[in-house]
């Protein structure tokens, strides 16, 4: 074997081409900083990189952290269960299929932010009002494309699965769910960008009333006093979270289950 095989399958593998690329991007964020010479608007990347290990170090950026995911968890689960009851309805009914799909019709397009002041209202500040939004964002996103993904199930599979006494629940784990679970594992991706994304933008504005909150409110604390760095800093820890979660985990999930059984290339 040659010794520019291993540099090269090395240099194939897609965790080396994103290292590579966010190193390239990492050095042109420094030369723009550089040349625009202004950190209030823009600071160098290797100062958010100080201003990120200064945070862990000395300030309640793990905390905050922390509380932002343990909240974000809570509403993630509640919400694809709330999804997976209104599915399983929709599954066993026309008349609550079509309101299912009405529902998403209506709900999907509505930014949860929108919902904030009805969340103040009714729940009040607190982690209530923060679960209500994410159960809006993750619920009909995922609950369409479960929906989806059920219908798709080809019919002579349904036969199989009914020929072999199937029924209930071991029907749905046993042919519906494995046969969907492209969809399924495509919605949960995608409630999880929207619930991590709003999660944010609600601490924001509760941060703002309150006083209090996760990664958000860090985020605006320090843009009010003017640590431009640590609001990067702060940004880059929302990023660097989302890429953990799809390139380790969701790209794990299908590797060991809808790749390997041949559902996907």
């Amino acid at each position: 074997m040659s010794a520019s095989s291993p540099l090269r399958a090395i240099s194939g593998h897609p965790l080396f081409r994103r290292a590579a690329f966010l190193i390239a991007l990492a050095a042109v964020w420094e030369a723009a900083a550089i040349i625009q010479n202004n950190p209030i608007m823009l600071p160098r990347f290797s100062a958010v990189v100080a201003a990120l290990i200064d945070a862990i170090g000395n300030e309640d950026l793990i905390a905050s952290t922390v509380h932002s995911l343990a909240i974000l968890l809570k509403g993630y689960v509640l919400a694809v269960g709330i999804s997976f009851l209104l599915v399983g309805g929709a599954i066993a009914s026309g008349f609550l299929r079509d309101g299912l799909q009405t529902l998403t019709a209506g709900f999907n397009p509505l930014p949860a932010v929108a919902l904030l002041p009805l969340a103040l209202l009714w729940f009040g500040l607190g982690e209530a009002s923060l679960l209500f939004v994410l159960c809006h964002s993750v619920i009909w996103p995922f609950a369409l494309a479960a929906l989806a993904g059920f219908e798709s199930v080809p019919e002579p599979l349904r036969l199989v699965g009914r020929n072999y006494g199937l029924a209930g629940i071991r029907y749905v784990t046993l042919i519906l769910v494995p046969a969907a679970l492209p969809a399924l594992l495509s919605g949960l991706k995608i409630g999880w960008a929207f619930a991590w994304r709003t999660l944010i933008a609600a601490e924001l504005v509760f941060g703002a009333t309150s006083g209090s909150g996760g990664l958000g409110w860090f985020i605006f604390r320090n843009r009010n006093e003017l640590y431009t760095d640590k609001v990067f800093a702060g940004l880059v820890v929302v990023i660097l979270i989302g890429l953990f979660v799809e390139v380790v985990i969701f790209r794990s999930i299908e590797h060991r289950t809808i790749r390997k059984w041949g559902l996907q290339r």
